[in-house]
């Protein structure tokens, strides 16, 4: 059996692509998401977590990794063996993406960007979030400034709201980020409860913690890591040029065996530290990176939290 070629995001460096190309580039972005996750998903679905429902669903056995806040005493008791009761999906989910731009997106060894992830990761949930009267915004930061698209319903907002995350422009060389600031500015004004998704590198120190922490109590959450190969380990090349974008520093250094064994050990330690403060918050946390199929990743992580959720809802009200 031949294995499928990868699918790579298109790419959109800000100030490169122009209509028509930039609309051909999201059409194909849409058309890959669908055709993809409209084998993962049929019919009426809960899309990436449950909703923050309001009325009680079907009571379920405990699985690691659940939420404790749902668990079902009485069942439990019952039972003599934990169980969890699942919410029926609101019909009108509000869901709001936090889309890091930050100058360390904007690099990629791999068969894209980071920056092309964020986008393609934003597509993936404008069409799981979206439909039967379901409400999505944004807000994307670059350590500049921050855009925000408010949150609406339908086909073409969807559309718009991914055009203008493709065209934020980049940030200057030198430029931190700041995921924290972009984080609590979904928290006020205090927005209705729904699903936020952060799509992020989480490079950095990690401040947002709290922020994020803030934010489970009221929405459920959904963290996205976009990372390259070279976030993780350093080639051996000998003598390089490495280059910061967010502190604008320059340094030369020789790839050591012993350089690049600490900075494997420090990527490392970092992604644990990111991982237990987004699984401290409540949130599971999808990986995409630009030298593999993300696609692929996507659909892998939806289909995975459907068989951890259940059977799609039919009829949620």
């Amino acid at each position: 059996m031949s294995r499928r070629p990868p699918v790579t995001p298109p790419t959109f460096r800000s100030g490169e692509l122009r209509d028509p190309a930039l609309t051909a580039a999201l059409r194909t972005l849409e058309l890959t998401v669908r055709r993809r996750l409209d084998g993962v998903l049929h019919g009426d679905h809960l899309g990436l977590i449950p909703g923050p429902g309001s009325e009680p669903g079907d009571a379920r056995e405990y699985q690691p990794g659940d939420d404790v806040r749902q668990m079902d005493w009485s069942v439990t008791a019952r039972t003599t063996h934990p169980h969890v009761r699942q919410t029926v999906a609101d019909r009108e989910l509000e869901t709001w993406l936090a889309i890091d731009l930050s100058p360390s997106l904007d690099f990629g060894t791999g068969v894209c960007e980071k920056r092309d992830l964020a986008v393609a990761a934003a597509a993936a949930v404008g069409y799981l979030a979206g439909g039967g009267g379901n409400r999505i915004g944004a807000v994307v930061g670059t350590g500049v400034h921050t855009r925000r698209v408010p949150a609406r319903g339908g086909q073409l907002h969807t559309q718009a709201m991914l055009r203008s995350i493709a065209t934020t422009p980049h940030a200057p060389d030198g430029t931190r980020g700041d995921l924290r600031g972009l984080i609590e500015s979904l928290r006020r004004p205090q927005r209705r409860r729904g699903l936020v998704v952060v799509v992020s590198d989480f490079l950095g120190p990690i401040d947002w913690e709290r922020s994020l922490r803030a934010l489970s109590g009221r929405h459920d959450l959904l963290a996205v890591e976009v990372l390259d190969r070279r976030d993780l380990e350093l080639p051996d090349l000998g003598d390089v040029v490495l280059h910061d974008p967010e502190t604008g520093r320059t340094r030369e250094f020789t790839t050591t065996e012993q350089l690049r064994a600490d900075y494997a050990r420090a990527a490392t330690e970092h992604r644990d530290a990111v991982r237990r403060a987004v699984r401290s918050c409540g949130a599971p946390l999808l990986s995409l990176r630009t030298d593999r199929n993300w696609i692929d990743d996507v659909v892998r992580f939806v289909a995975a939290r459907r068989h951890s959720f259940g059977a799609p809802v039919k009829g949620a009200r």
